[in-house]
């Protein structure tokens, strides 16, 4: 099955919309292939700033509405103690928002970017989609994560080369209950390494400390930075320390 095989089977579509590589370009085909889409981004807590930012910038590109539904995940105890399915139930709150609101627009049909890279006994998140009849076309067509970014750089889409990013919840383990407050602290220390020119990094946060994970080729510029890092981040942290066994 193709893509256009797809949307003429599902005419009618509201598209889980993330700002990220795959829903990007899933929004793109449906824009080209479907006759009705709907562009549908639930912004919380776990999600940082520029993630929106993207999603509108891409919406415009797109010349289509996105549809914002704001959720306050924390609220649910099962989210913010941080249980290990904590993502099947931050999913299915999220797509149980987006079904609601798609269906008081008329949309019979779901989608998400979920794509045939995607490995489902790793996501727990999948589960819900699949309780919730949420269609995966990009995982359907067998489309891969390297696919999808070959496609959306020829259509133009500036998302193409765009890093795979986790939600902010990723970066507290496990049993660790998340608050706002771990929240902004996360993201506020990694938009000010994104200014410092590193790249596919996390900052992980365990009990108040921070721990940097950065690829190897950029170890060295964790030292060159080091007080500036040390000093920026000791405001949102007890202690700051350097993974040595670096993202790969």
């Amino acid at each position: 099955m193709t893509l256009q095989d797809f949307f003429t089977l599902h005419p009618k579509v509201a598209i889980a919309f993330s700002g990220g590589v795959d829903s990007a370009f899933l929004l793109y085909a449906a824009l080209k292939y479907a006759k009705t889409v709907g562009a549908y981004y639930v912004k919380s807590q776990f999600q940082p700033a520029f993630e929106m930012e993207d999603a509108i910038r891409l919406t415009d590109q797109l010349n289509v509405k996105m549809n914002i539904l704001h959720l306050d995940v924390l609220l649910l105890s099962c989210v913010s103690q941080n249980p290990p399915d904590r993502c099947y139930h931050c999913k299915k709150a999220i797509f149980n928002a987006i079904t609601a609101a798609a269906s008081q627009d008329g949309f019979p049909v779901l989608c998400d970017g979920t794509n045939a890279s995607d490995d489902a006994g790793d996501r727990p998140g999948m589960r819900a989609l699949k309780e919730l009849s949420v269609l995966s076309p990009l995982r359907e067509c067998g489309l891969t994560k390297a696919q999808i970014r070959q496609l959306s750089g020829e259509a133009g889409l500036f998302t193409w080369d765009k890093p795979a990013y986790a939600c902010l919840a990723t970066r507290i383990p496990t049993g660790e209950t998340i608050t706002a407050q771990k929240l902004s602290a996360t993201e506020e220390a990694e938009d000010y390494l994104f200014s410092l020119g590193f790249t596919d990094f996390r900052v992980r946060s365990q009990d108040g400390h921070a721990r940097l994970q950065v690829p190897e080729a950029q170890l060295e510029l964790v030292l060159w930075h080091r007080k500036d890092i040390l000093a920026r981040l000791q405001a949102l942290y007890k202690t700051v320390s350097l993974d040595l066994a670096a993202r790969t």
